[in-house]
């Protein structure tokens, strides 16, 4: 089966991306199972270009290297086979795609050219359901959620606000528009001082995970937060969110242990089948312990190898006993998030679990449909507990969603 890996893009995650991207595509060519095609997504949110990228691009550089690199080099424009000879045969055969340079394809090219595409984009449009669309149109099994459920886990005020209607524990929020504080500064300052307590984060409304995210102590850092994020004259450099595009952000209460007797942050993977009947089937993996050495967790700490500790399985207790008891329990809750949104082939929910002697009290923090598959990432350590080898959860994941299309 030829699939497309779809990696790169223009959002802050681009970078992870790619590291998203070379996994997949390694795991992928070495399998003999799957013939793999790197595909790198550039352009703009309005007009997306797509190009199969050698295989020197994908390995050896960065989204932006190998932006600029399209922007310089001869790129065709017909999306031919390249395997034509029986050195490139034997090449293909173990590196998956060999060409010498860039070849330009539309998604209607790649329709007629691979049968199903993986995204390894994170952030918008990879998981906000904008390429899940293009894919639908096109009549391309893709991993991941559809693009209804994407266009709203995107959102994290819309999503645990509809969490909150179903009795999901989830912080308090306020979004804040651009417009408003243009128009009153003074105002918004104060109705946020108003409806939080000092700390609380703010983050994009909708991103990716752990962009733009801040904890914030005081006005001067709220309003530097705010000027930076609007593009409004910032004169301190407190906080400085990676992406100053966007038109709303979102102020969260900071949720704290309180009087819990325990207090951990973690973050769940799951994987989805469908059983003989065509029904959706989760598989809950065991849950990890994220430990941040700031404020917040950073994507190199989430994603990048020796940047971040996180603990398979979560130390809920010291009791084993008690701690799979506890951890039965958070999966069982985090499973009633994604059957409530819907969700499907793979994701992860990130969450603070309050533990009392009474009863357990899972916090949702955000749910992300595509989470990012680097190796260093703790969701293959999850599914690994689970009995499945980085290939085995690829490979499940691909098959579940061709098994969806067909129900």
């Amino acid at each position: 089966m030829r699939i497309g890996i779809l990696m790169g893009g223009f959002s802050a995650e681009r970078h992870i991306s790619m590291e998203s991207g070379r996994n997949v595509y390694e795991k992928l060519a070495s399998s003999g199972k799957y013939t793999p095609i790197p595909i790198f997504l550039t352009g703009t949110p309005d007009a997306h270009k797509l190009f199969i990228i050698p295989i020197n691009f994908m390995l050896n550089d960065n989204a932006d290297d190998i932006h600029e690199k399209l922007q310089g080099l001869p790129v065709k424009s017909i999306p031919v086979d390249p395997y034509t000879t029986e050195s490139q045969a034997i090449l293909k055969k173990y590196t998956g795609t060999f060409i010498s340079q860039p070849i330009a394809i539309s998604y209607e090219s790649l329709s007629q050219n691979v049968e199903s595409v993986f995204i390894a984009l994170h952030g918008r449009p990879g998981e906000d359901g904008t390429v899940q669309a293009i894919l639908e149109e096109h009549h391309l099994p893709y991993n991941g959620s559809n693009a209804l459920v994407s266009q709203m886990t995107i959102d994290k005020y819309a999503t645990n606000r509809f969490l909150h209607t179903h009795g999901i524990h989830v912080a308090d929020q306020l979004v804040i528009t651009k417009e408003q504080w243009l128009a009153d500064r003074v105002a918004v300052l104060k109705n946020i001082e108003t409806s939080f307590a000092y700390p609380f984060i703010t983050k994009p409304v909708d991103d990716g995970c752990s962009v733009g995210v801040c904890k914030i102590d005081n006005r001067t850092q709220l309003a530097a937060y705010a000027q930076r994020v609007f593009q409004a004259d910032a004169t301190s450099n407190a906080v400085v969110p990676p992406s100053p595009t966007y038109q709303r952000f979102l102020v969260e209460a900071l949720i704290a242990k309180g009087i819990a007797d325990h207090f951990l942050e973690i973050t769940g993977g799951l994987l989805t089948h469908r059983d003989e009947t065509g029904n959706l089937q989760y598989d809950m993996l065991e849950p990890s312990e994220v430990i941040a050495q700031g404020d917040v967790l950073s994507l190199a700490e989430k994603f990048l190898a020796g940047e971040g500790q996180n603990i398979t399985p979560a130390r809920f207790h010291k009791d084993p006993q008690q701690s799979e008891m506890i951890a039965t329990q958070v999966k069982q809750d985090l499973q009633k998030v994604a059957q409530l949104l819907q969700i499907e082939g793979y994701a992860r929910i990130d969450a603070m679990v309050k533990i009392f002697d009474s009863h357990i009290e899972t916090w949702i923090i955000e749910v992300n449909t595509l989470p990012a598959l680097t190796p260093a990432t703790c969701i293959f350590h999850q599914a690994a507990c689970n009995g499945y080898t980085p290939f085995d959860f690829l490979d499940t994941i691909i098959q579940q969603r061709h098994q969806a299309q067909n129900t």
